[in-house]
């Protein structure tokens, strides 16, 4: 069973050390990840395994699908357990549609997307609601005053309609901005980041990392497990993807976002210690990013019931010393991707 973790120390609430992202569930052929979403029926079982591990922290947003998984999500989380029982997250921010106001962190579109999030979950509140990017970091949509958006956010919050906030993938100035202006305005603060870092992708620990440990806010990694690279799916080289996933449009975003000169280097040494270990692959980069200080709970993605039940055991996996300095040595500085907007 997994252990249950405050998430950060600036909140009560408590989620379970592993959080299950729902990016691939929903409507096959639908969405930006179409070509490799499971639909309900095979979605099913992976939540009950989930909750019978003690996953009980569940990750979503409005984009995945266009709007598919949250439907898929809150009917089986609706029709398969009590409320009380289970965290729900999910995201806006992101475009969801070609209107002038369907996407962004304007007042309008926060609170419009807010409640469209909610209708299509099924449920009165979400439990902790993440904008997807800072506000000045949505493609193809205004730079809203930072106070917009957080009175919005506020907002919400004291209507009921949202329990907690968090906040996804900006640079550590932004983030440190957003909280003190909430702070001086007595608007509703973040609780966690939800940030993009795992064994090649390392830039957050120059300062977001640092930043969120020394001000107790939770950090919930995407992408732990490097979209596949740090499991052995493309073993040894973009070209040579091994999963539909790998092979299938997804293949463009991963090349984007993983530029460093040792990705491949770092991931057959992570095969390496997991061989060594009669381990996978996937359970090794995710017990060395739980160990990492400050990180709450890893979000997860899988497909299958056999990977669940790998990365629940996972974390019952701890590395010494010497086989941490064995993952991390060949990291060097790579593209901090916020930079080129496409992290």
């Amino acid at each position: 069973m997994l252990k249950v973790k405050q998430l950060g120390k600036a909140a009560g609430v408590r989620v379970s050390e592993l959080c299950l992202g729902t990016m691939n569930f929903g409507v096959p052929g639908k969405g930006h990840q179409g070509d490799w979403t499971l639909g309900i029926d095979d979605a099913r079982p992976i939540f009950k395994a989930a909750m019978d591990h003690g996953l009980f922290y569940f990750d979503s947003a409005d984009v995945y699908g266009v709007g598919a998984t949250e439907e898929v999500v809150g009917r089986i989380l609706r029709e398969s357990f009590r409320r009380e029982d289970y965290v729900l997250a999910t995201k806006v921010a992101m475009p969801m549609g070609r209107g002038a106001n369907l996407g962004g962190l304007s007042r309008k579109h926060v609170r419009e997307g807010i409640d469209a999030c909610l209708k299509r979950l099924g449920h009165d509140y979400v439990d902790h609601l993440v904008i997807h990017r800072h506000p000045h970091g949505v493609p193809g949509h205004a730079q809203v005053p930072i106070e917009e958006t957080l009175e919005a956010l506020h907002d919400a919050v004291k209507a009921g309609k949202v329990l907690y906030l968090g906040g996804s993938s900006m640079f550590a100035w932004q983030f440190v901005e957003l909280q003190l202006t909430a702070k001086l305005n007595g608007f509703t603060p973040f609780i966690s980041m939800q940030n993009h870092y795992n064994l090649v992708y390392r830039e957050e620990e120059r300062e977001m990392n640092p930043y969120c440990g020394s001000h107790g806010i939770a950090l919930t990694p995407w992408s732990p497990l490097a979209r596949g690279i740090l499991t052995g799916a493309y073993r040894g080289g973009f070209a040579a993807g091994t999963t539909n996933r790998s092979q299938g449009m997804d293949r463009n975003r991963t090349e984007s976002l993983y530029r460093g000169a040792k990705t491949f280097d770092i991931a057959e040494r992570v095969s390496q210690l997991a061989e060594r270990r009669g381990v996978k692959a996937a359970q090794i980069s995710l017990a060395w990013l739980s160990s990492r200080p400050g990180v709450t709970c890893p979000i997860v993605g899988v497909s299958k019931l056999t990977q669940l039940e790998e990365l629940v055991a996972a974390m019952q996996i701890k590395l010494d010393e010497d086989e941490v300095k064995f993952l991390e040595e060949l990291y060097v500085p790579t593209e901090n991707l916020l930079s080129i907007g496409s992290s």
